[in-house]
């Protein structure tokens, strides 16, 4: 079912990026209309939402080069919200020092950067080799950590 709904979210926004960027303007910014995008925003939010779609499909889930990624960009945001805005605002944007980003913007950059670092360790947990013992004439399965 997550799956499902991760796939759903990766080929919305690839095939309407603009509508939700314009969409997270108004949401997030006190001057929405203002921003001018550059002009490899909407190419990279495809690319973004056809790898993003890509690893949700994929059976084996995330690649593992994907963990370390998503645990630096969430450590990033999680320490420093401010700069990893200002960071995302320039690359996107032609004129960022023009947009007025409301006051939640920052804590929930924050918050989304601990719950990116969270998905990423957990992702990691759970890509851990399993180990099977025998004892008594019983096999189970565990976590190879558990001895």
């Amino acid at each position: 079912m997550f799956r499902h709904l991760l796939t759903g979210i990766g080929i919305l926004e690839f095939a309407a990026p603009r509508r939700i960027v314009r969409a997270a303007e108004r949401i997030a910014f006190e001057n929405p209309g203002e921003g001018r995008l550059r002009r490899w925003t909407i190419p990279m939010a495809r690319l973004e939402a056809l790898v993003f779609t890509w690893a949700a499909v994929r059976k084996r889930g995330p690649p593992a080069l994907a963990r370390p990624l998503l645990a630096g960009l969430g450590l990033a945001m999680a320490l420093a919200p401010r700069s990893a805005l200002e960071f995302g605002l320039r690359v996107a944007y032609e004129n960022p020092d023009e947009l007025e980003v409301k006051p939640w913007v920052g804590p929930l950059t924050r918050a989304l950067g601990v719950v990116y670092l969270v998905a990423a360790l957990a992702a990691g947990r759970a890509d851990a080799p399993a180990t099977v013992e025998e004892g008594n004439g019983e096999k189970t399965i565990g976590p190879a950590n558990d001895r």
